[in-house]
């Protein structure tokens, strides 16, 4: 994925106030994720499925 040409949103889980902010792409069959504060360093993909997982556990928590 370039990520340059990706299309990144905040998260809705970081706060609005805040500057500890995670961003997220959606690309065809993973979900992209980078901090806002230091986006240069790169991002990690996760599939799709597994992004799934992931956020419905933390609603469960």
């Amino acid at each position: 994925m370039d990520p340059a040409s990706a299309s990144w949103r905040k998260s809705s889980y970081s706060a609005a106030t805040s500057n500890n902010c995670v961003e997220v792409a959606d690309v065809p069959g993973t979900t992209a994720v980078r901090d806002s504060q230091n986006r240069d360093r790169g991002h990690l993909d996760f599939p799709r499925d597994e992004w799934s997982a992931l956020l419905g556990a933390l609603r469960n928590h």
